[in-house]
């Protein structure tokens, strides 16, 4: 197949509607987001590596036939593969980094800091001046340091393993930014169906093919850790990473990472409810303080197509 001529065009076609329904994708995408701790950890013993393939192995099975089908219709575009491929590789990261450390340490404290994202994307826009927040937008990142902080702060650092897996929830999050930066940046190239197919593919391959290596046998732990791996799959993966994605296509990427910072709340009511880990007085204030920083930013983050001034994804 031959690049599509006109890839700008070819790329929105089916992908939902508008920029007016970000807001409501966002939150979508938090409430599914905010199961893929408690089922990761309903997935235990299973290795980190193995969940994680797991889990993107299953959602790419849905996705690469939609994708398939894009490419058919549109044209293949090699740049958008290509950079799908790195954003697998970012996914692979991401996923086995965070399920390392969840582990390791409380989900409140994970899940805090895997999803400090939007920080840090603030701080790459400012160097590079491109999707700089709206001013006020700085005062809800400030509220939502405040808020991750009092969450995760009581659990940081009480061992060295629980130290370990904050490190690598951190890591896992600096992944997941360069994801979101590379969905930005193709603009109205990005084709939902094709870099999700392409992305979930090429993690998957990469988290298991490393497992492989290691000698670690590639199946889950019990037959209900694979009903968890699954429901990951499907819910956080297909449902919320997927709005996360489309968003990208009309937010910037500091907005769209907002809706990640309310996850550790979402996670502490469901490890409440599931795993019975009851979360103390400074968590709960913190999920307070943290959603006021979620609504405050969906309110403010105004939604916008890429204009002339952002880089067109041949400048990638």
């Amino acid at each position: 197949m031959t690049q599509p001529t006109h890839p700008r065009h070819s790329a929105a076609v089916g992908n939902g509607p508008g920029p007016g329904l970000v807001p409501a994708a966002l939150l979508g995408a938090l409430v599914a987001i905010s199961f893929a701790a408690i089922f990761f950890r309903q997935a235990m013993p299973t290795d980190p590596l193995v969940s994680a393939g797991i889990r993107l192995a299953v959602a790419s099975v849905v996705l690469l036939p939609l994708a398939v089908r894009s490419i058919v219709r549109n044209g293949l575009d090699l740049l958008l593969v290509r950079w799908a491929a790195v954003g697998g590789l970012l996914y692979g990261v991401h996923f086995g980094a965070w399920v390392a450390s969840l582990e390791r340490t409380t989900v409140a404290a994970s899940v805090t800091l895997v999803t400090a994202t939007p920080l840090l994307l603030a701080i790459v826009a400012l160097f590079t001046g491109r999707d700089r927040p709206n001013p006020k937008i700085w005062w809800a990142l400030g509220l939502a340091a405040v808020g991750i902080t009092t969450i995760g702060g009581t659990d940081l650092g009480n061992t060295p393993e629980a130290l370990l897996g904050d490190a690598l929830a951190l890591l896992g999050m600096a992944a997941m930014a360069g994801y979101l930066l590379i969905g930005r940046h193709l603009g109205e190239r990005l084709d939902l169906w094709v870099f999700s197919g392409v992305a979930t593919a090429v993690g998957a391959v990469a988290l298991l093919s490393t497992a492989a290596a290691l000698g670690i046998p590639l199946e889950p732990a019990s037959d209900s850790a694979l009903v968890a791996l699954v429901l990951s799959a499907l819910v956080p993966q297909l449902i919320g990473h997927n709005l996360l994605t489309w968003a990208l296509r009309y937010a910037k990427p500091t907005t769209v990472g907002m809706a990640t910072v309310g996850e550790p709340v979402g996670a502490t009511a469901l490890g409440v409810l599931l795993l019975g880990e009851v979360p103390s007085l400074a968590t709960v204030v913190g999920c307070l303080i943290t959603l006021s920083a979620v609504g405050m930013a969906l309110r403010l983050g105004q939604a916008s197509n890429p204009t002339s001034s952002e880089p067109s994804s041949e400048e990638i």
